[in-house]
């Protein structure tokens, strides 16, 4: 390719005053992290339930449960929810809760390892882009680019203090891997690094299975084109992807479950087809008579073949989206109103408001990427760059879960416009032409600029006031509702003092029962808790009288109800006479006993007692 660079010693000498300008950027972004947020904070867990349940999990590991025992005994039907999650999240913050344990009470040292670790990510997030960045760049570049992460890591909510879930992580293995990928040394230090991300990633979690492999195709297809070149930083990815997934296997997967394929989690089906295109990819550079394009081409092709092959038959049921076995009345009830499940026409007609801050970034990195692969600028970096963003984006057109990652590798690019741009404009002052295009491409370069662009247009200046509030740990200001939530201390409080039984509720309550109290509880939203939920939802849409049968047959002491939750309402709206429906009309049928609430809390606590 045109741009070819081969190994020499700027690499090493631009290291330390990036590695400087890494912890400069992190210092200040880590301190206005702590002074946006921590003033407003109720709680020190993260708001989403996913944190919630992160420390449940994390709980259970310090408490003796085994580390290849991923059951959550206390969610779901008799027997308990084998979780998805891997350990290599439970583990450093596990570490960092007994560290602190030692100088302070459990309470606080949870406290501090919840604040320290999803904090201190976004250095590694900042060395990862910086890095990118600076080869596809320079200085500026870098500069811009630290910039914009920092921004990125701000105004998220991936690395706020108690995020804990493994989506932060998720995102530095992602930019870890495309600066790996874009060093134009070829190094094989850097592309071992991305192996080592790339297999982290599938271990810990299978949304990024995609991603990873237009990965993997890409470093076949640079080994293809470049040959001798690129050939040891194919086999440093190939080889460090190998070993490190089998042992990444091995140390997270119970032997029994060895031959079992699952596609929500690393099992036999993501092992054998990624080790399959690794060895293979391997070998064929290590084949005799490969300085020949049209063999190496051959080769990568048998390899797609052979992956091919692999996934068709030991894990032909992954090749589709593992919510599509999801029982319909949860897709309707459960997984409709999933935001970062949501598509991106139902992103458009739920919420318009937040469609450029998840689609115009990425999109805008793609256009300015293909123009310059158009134009022969910079063709290689650009091309890697393009298919990573590419994919990230085809997986946010289906779940907007995507989205966040193609604004993340979004970043080195623009950052490269934004500095060409700048210089431009600081060269020829008197042009204001050229002062304007540099702030519209600042602009369009940042996520949030677009949400808040979207929340003027769609809901005018009220809209940007509620927002701003709702960020700052305030009320909402088009909630009407008076009086205290669902969500205060009291209820919780009141649930946990009772003896020990098992507590129907709507799923999102959950993970708050099985932190704040030693019940087990019906349902939470994991599609693994299919069993739970469902009983959940038919109690809340029988008839009162038929509606003993499910509580019955689960077993259900407590019955806790929230009457102004949505999913509550939306089940109340489709069974008028249901019990939900009852109970929010003030009908409480005679096996329910109403349950005193010491303290303020719009939570409702039933008894239930069955003839």
């Amino acid at each position: 390719m045109a741009d070819i660079t081969l190994p020499g010693a700027s690499e090493t000498s631009r290291a330390r005053p990036l590695l400087l300008w890494v912890l400069v950027y992190g210092l200040v972004t880590m301190a206005v992290l702590l002074l946006l947020n921590l003033p407003s904070m109720s709680d020190y867990v993260g708001a989403d339930n996913d944190d919630v349940m992160r420390l449940v999990q994390v709980r259970d590991l310090l408490a003796g449960q085994s580390w290849f025992d991923l059951t959550q005994y206390r969610l779901g039907l008799d027997g308990g929810t084998l979780m998805h999650w891997s350990r290599l999240i439970d583990l450093p913050i596990a570490l960092l809760i007994r560290f602190f344990s030692h100088m302070l009470p459990m309470e606080q040292a949870e406290a501090l390892a919840l604040l320290v670790w999803p904090i201190l990510l976004s250095l590694p997030l900042l060395a990862a882009t910086a890095t990118a960045a600076r080869r596809m760049g320079d200085d500026v570049t870098m500069h811009v680019a630290l910039l914009l992460t920092s921004v990125f890591v701000v105004t998220s909510n991936r690395f706020l203090p108690g995020a804990i879930d493994h989506h932060n992580v998720q995102l530095v293995l992602v930019a870890t891997i495309a600066a790996g990928l874009l060093d134009p040394a070829r190094g094989a230090v850097g592309h071992a690094l991305a192996g080592l991300a790339a297999a982290l990633a599938i271990a810990i979690g299978a949304e990024t299975t995609p991603f990873i492999a237009m990965t993997c195709a890409t470093v076949g297809i640079l080994w293809a084109v470049e040959g001798a070149v690129y050939v040891r930083a194919a086999r440093a990815f190939s080889l460090t992807l190998l070993i490190t997934l089998s042992a990444l296997f091995f140390a997270t997967v119970p032997p029994v479950q060895y031959d079992v394929v699952t596609c929500d989690s690393l099992s036999l089906g993501f092992y054998a087809v990624v080790g399959i295109g690794a060895a293979s990819l391997f070998v064929a550079t290590q084949l005799p008579g490969m300085q020949d394009v049209r063999l190496r081409a051959a080769a990568i092709g048998v390899t797609g073949l052979l992956v091919g092959a692999g996934a068709v038959t030991i894990a032909p049921q992954c090749l589709q989206n593992p919510l599509n076995e999801l029982d319909p009345l949860l897709q309707s009830l459960w997984l409709s109103g999933v935001v970062e499940a949501q598509s991106v026409l139902d992103q458009l007609d739920k919420e318009p408001s937040a469609f450029g801050a998840f689609y115009a970034v990425g999109f805008f990195a793609i256009c300015i990427c293909l123009f310059r692969v158009v134009n022969g600028d910079r063709v290689r970096a650009h091309a890697i760059i393009v298919a990573l963003i590419a994919v990230c984006f085809a997986i946010a057109l289906v779940q907007v879960r995507g989205a966040i990652f193609a604004n993340l590798l979004a970043i080195p690019p623009l950052a490269l416009l934004i500095g060409e741009l700048r210089r431009k404009a600081r060269e020829k002052p008197e042009q204001l032409g050229a002062g304007l295009v540099f702030a519209l491409a600042a602009f369009l370069s940042v996520p949030s600029a677009w949400a808040l662009f979207g929340v003027l247009a769609v809901e005018g200046t009220a809209g940007v006031t509620n927002r701003m509030k709702f960020m700052a740990g305030g009320p909402a200001a088009t909630s009407n509702e008076a009086g205290p939530t669902c969500e205060a201390p009291a209820g919780f409080a009141t649930l946990a003092a009772l003896p020990k039984g098992t507590v129907a509720a709507a799923s999102d309550f959950g993970p708050e029962i099985l932190r704040f109290t030693h019940h087990r509880t019906l349902s939470g939203p994991y599609h693994r808790n299919q069993g739970g939920m469902l009983t959940e939802l038919h109690i809340g849409l029988a008839e009162p009288d038929e509606a003993t049968a499910f509580l019955r047959g689960s077993g259900v002491d407590y019955l806790v109800f929230c009457p102004t939750f949505a999913q509550t309402r939306t089940i109340a709206a489709m069974k008028v006479d249901g019990l939900y429906a009852e109970l929010i009309a003030g009908r409480v049928p005679g096996y329910l006993c109403p349950v005193p609430i010491d303290g303020p809390s719009g939570l409702q606590i039933y008894r239930v007692q069955l003839p």
